[in-house]
């Protein structure tokens, strides 16, 4: 993709109403930023948002936000919420290590994380999303119990994230270990 395109599509996603800035997220008032107040269920990672918009469809009794720091991907799942009319689907610009600047304690009631990058690489444990590090700031902003969705298809991310719970008390409610991919649910 080439500069240009992706300069278009930020310039576009500020014109649309279900995308925020990480500086203008509206911290404590989510339920704000849709037409119904429910439950705030996020995506991490969302990439292009297509998890976000079918879960979005799937529940429509809950509000869902879509993170990534990438604004010409978020534009996408962005655009096409737009066109098919979900009131309860919407995006969020910003660095996920940094979450717990946009939401208040208890704001948040179930987290998925879906085909994030394993950050395979020695000494990037830190960066993954279900480090403990990340965990931490996860059950700062949601309600508790928290329920934490892992959906992968990385045996490094997945077994790192099993030791995680199992280092640190952790539930596990539902784990399937399956080739292609893998999903834990843990509660705090």
């Amino acid at each position: 993709m080439g500069k240009k395109n992706k300069l278009a599509k930020f310039a576009e996603i500020k014109t649309f109403e279900n995308v925020f800035e990480h500086t203008e997220a509206p911290k404590g008032e989510w339920n704000k930023a849709f037409k119904k107040d429910q439950p705030l269920v996020l995506e991490l990672a969302c990439g292009k948002g297509e998890y976000t918009l079918g879960l979005a469809q799937l529940y429509p009794d809950k509000n869902f936000l879509g993170l990534d720091i990438k604004g010409n991907r978020i534009w996408k799942g962005a655009k096409q919420g737009l066109e098919m009319g979900l009131e309860n689907a919407a995006f969020l610009r910003c660095q996920i290590n940094l979450i717990s600047q946009h939401f208040e304690p208890g704001e948040v009631s179930e987290i998925w994380i879906t085909f994030a990058d394993p950050q395979p690489r020695d000494g990037k444990a830190k960066k993954r999303l279900t480090h403990l590090n990340f965990i931490k700031q996860y059950q700062h902003i949601g309600q508790s119990p928290l329920t934490i969705n892992l959906k992968c298809d990385s045996t490094l991310l997945y077994e790192f994230t099993k030791e995680v719970i199992a280092e640190n008390g952790f539930k596990t409610l539902v784990d399937v270990d399956d080739v292609t991919v893998g999903r834990i649910v843990l509660k705090n």
